[in-house]
């Protein structure tokens, strides 16, 4: 999976981000505060970093793909925040990030979105390098994907993405419950008392925000080209009308995070 160009673009648009409640409830979990280093691995456009940014001493962000870190440092600078700094990376260079920190101490490291994207059983050994005794991993999962919920205009999105790619679509990107018990399983193996905590809210989306929501997961190459993007939208628009006629869109976002503290 490759976040580049304009994917990266949508992403920084129309990924779902943590409103303050949401950060609270992380910020609680990850028990950090004022005085504290948070690494965020894979951390895209800054969705999570640049608001837990104001929480606690400093943010490093952490992503491979520098499109996806340019948009990061721009929208730092528009909310005015400076403590936090972006890495060039992936899980993995979690060695060589130990080295750049330094001294520095890590008290957690959040993994929100990204952690099907990694090779987790390596990440979740190297984290004992980075991590002192009591130090914290989150991996968060912020929402199910749009196509994957139960209401009847996601099962018609659904429908429409695989007419699109004409196969079905099954991957929760690390969101279902199987898969993450299989992290628990991983973090606990590699030396971490694990612990689970979520919170729900829903919130009001429209038909814009759905396609570029969509467009943000997929691969450049998968994109409609740009003059069929038009009628792709109107096809998303059709379908989620004929299953929900009246009425606003409602994303049900569970924020799941599975805590693993070092021991």
């Amino acid at each position: 999976m490759t976040f580049a160009g304009e994917v990266a673009d949508y992403y920084s648009r129309f990924r779902r981000g943590y409103p303050p409640p949401v950060t609270d409830f992380l910020v609680c979990e990850l028990g950090v505060g004022a005085e504290d280093v948070v690494v965020d691995l894979g951390c895209g456009t800054g969705q999570l970093a640049i608001p837990l940014a104001s929480r606690v001493r400093h943010v490093v962000g952490v992503d491979p793909e520098p499109d996806m870190l340019a948009h990061a440092r721009r929208a730092a600078r528009e909310h005015g925040v400076g403590s936090a700094s972006w890495v060039l990376g992936s899980d993995a260079d979690l060695p060589t990030l130990g080295g750049l920190l330094g001294g520095t101490h890590v008290a957690a490291v959040t993994v929100s979105c990204a952690i099907h994207l990694m090779d987790s059983t390596t990440l979740f050994a190297g984290l004992r390098e980075l991590l002192p005794p009591g130090g914290r991993v989150a991996v968060i999962a912020n929402g199910t994907p749009i196509w994957l919920q139960a209401s009847a205009w996601s099962r018609a999105l659904r429908g429409v993405l695989e007419q699109h790619f004409g196969r079905p679509l099954t991957a929760t990107c690390g969101t279902d419950d199987v898969t993450r018990e299989g992290y628990r399983t991983e973090l606990e193996t590699a030396g971490f008392a694990t612990s689970h905590a979520e919170l729900g809210y829903h919130e009001a989306i429209d038909i814009e925000w759905i396609v570029g929501n969509l467009y943000s997961a997929m691969s450049p190459h998968q994109l409609p080209r740009k003059e069929d993007r038009p009628a792709f939208a109107q096809q998303v628009e059709d379908a989620l009308r004929s299953a929900q006629p009246k009425g606003d869109f409602v994303d049900d976002v569970r924020v799941a995070v599975l805590l693993g503290e070092r021991r």
